[in-house]
């Protein structure tokens, strides 16, 4: 007896494999199965998001002590802002180290989906997931001060946020290929990675601060170009004291627009690193659990 192809009432050929159906329910399942991840962790997602919490709280102060609203927004701006771009840049680059803590890498390197599919779903998470952590660090920060920043300065900001994550999650493909290369050192390498964003983008203090020898490599940074654009919006990108008025959107279209092209280099070349990385480490044995 000939069984019938299914038809596209069914519902089946719009999830086929190769459709896009298909490829949306997979990053979606991508993003449903790492919220079971973190979910499974909860109490440790607790304690480090009390952590950043306080940690930031308690930068944002040194500008309370010293009496410089000024210096208390830059921090606050500058602790949000690498609670969201750092959260964001670990999770994607510590991805491939979660898989194989969790022993599922083989399994997700053999699944029948594209590896941009994969990776997009971790993406999204991932970026979701900082941003939430990154709203609940600015909700922290308010009820020791006054942010002194405005409801539309603030989702000017975000905004800014949003289109400097494009370069981070791009750079974070690129250093997830490090714990797919070395079980043992991949993981620590991300990190040192991300300590020396931390340093060279002026994340609390202007780049101009940075010896001369390392002030050009801030370049290479997405967050340096966001903060001076938040800076900017919120009025304290100056060397005066005191809060000046910020500027629109409009004003910072220079550094939206470098940040964009940081999305549009890092990506497709992220992807590439990460899909060469992969090639090598089926052909050579390197995807399973340990070793």
């Amino acid at each position: 007896m000939t069984v019938p192809p299914p038809t596209p009432a069914s519902g089946s050929a719009r999830t086929r494999p190769g459709t896009l159906g298909h490829q949306l329910r997979a990053a979606w399942a991508f993003v449903f199965r790492d919220y079971h991840l973190t979910r499974r962790y909860w109490s440790w997602v607790l304690v480090f998001t009390f952590y950043d919490m306080v940690s930031a709280a308690s930068i944002m102060l040194i500008g309370v002590a010293a009496h410089n609203p000024r210096l208390t927004l830059t921090l606050l701006l500058g602790a949000v802002m690498w609670s969201f771009l750092g959260r964001l840049f670990g999770e994607i680059a510590n991805s491939i180290s979660y898989e194989r803590w969790e022993g599922t890498i083989e399994y997700t390197f053999m699944a029948p989906v594209s590896r941009l599919t994969h990776l997009v779903g971790v993406s999204l998470f991932a970026g979701v997931y900082a941003l939430l952590r990154g709203v609940l660090v600015f909700l922290f920060m308010g009820l020791f001060v006054d942010i002194g920043a405005s409801l539309w300065q603030v989702v000017q900001c975000l905004a800014v946020f949003v289109v400097a994550s494009l370069g981070f999650m791009g750079i974070g493909l690129m250093a997830a290929v490090l714990p797919v290369m070395s079980t043992e050192n991949g993981a620590q390498a991300t990190n040192i990675i991300q300590a020396v964003f931390l340093l060279i983008s002026g994340v609390y203090y202007p780049v101009s601060v940075l010896p001369a020898w390392l002030q050009p490599v801030s370049a290479l940074s997405p967050a340096t170009y966001a903060l001076n654009a938040c800076r900017k919006v919120l009025g304290v990108n100056g060397a005066a004291t005191v809060i000046e008025r910020g500027v629109p959107l409009a004003g910072v279209l220079p550094e939206l627009g470098i940040l964009l092209l940081f999305g549009l280099v890092t990506i497709p070349l992220g992807l590439f690193v990460f899909g060469r990385a992969e090639t090598w480490a089926k052909r050579t044995g390197k995807l399973k659990r340990a070793g």
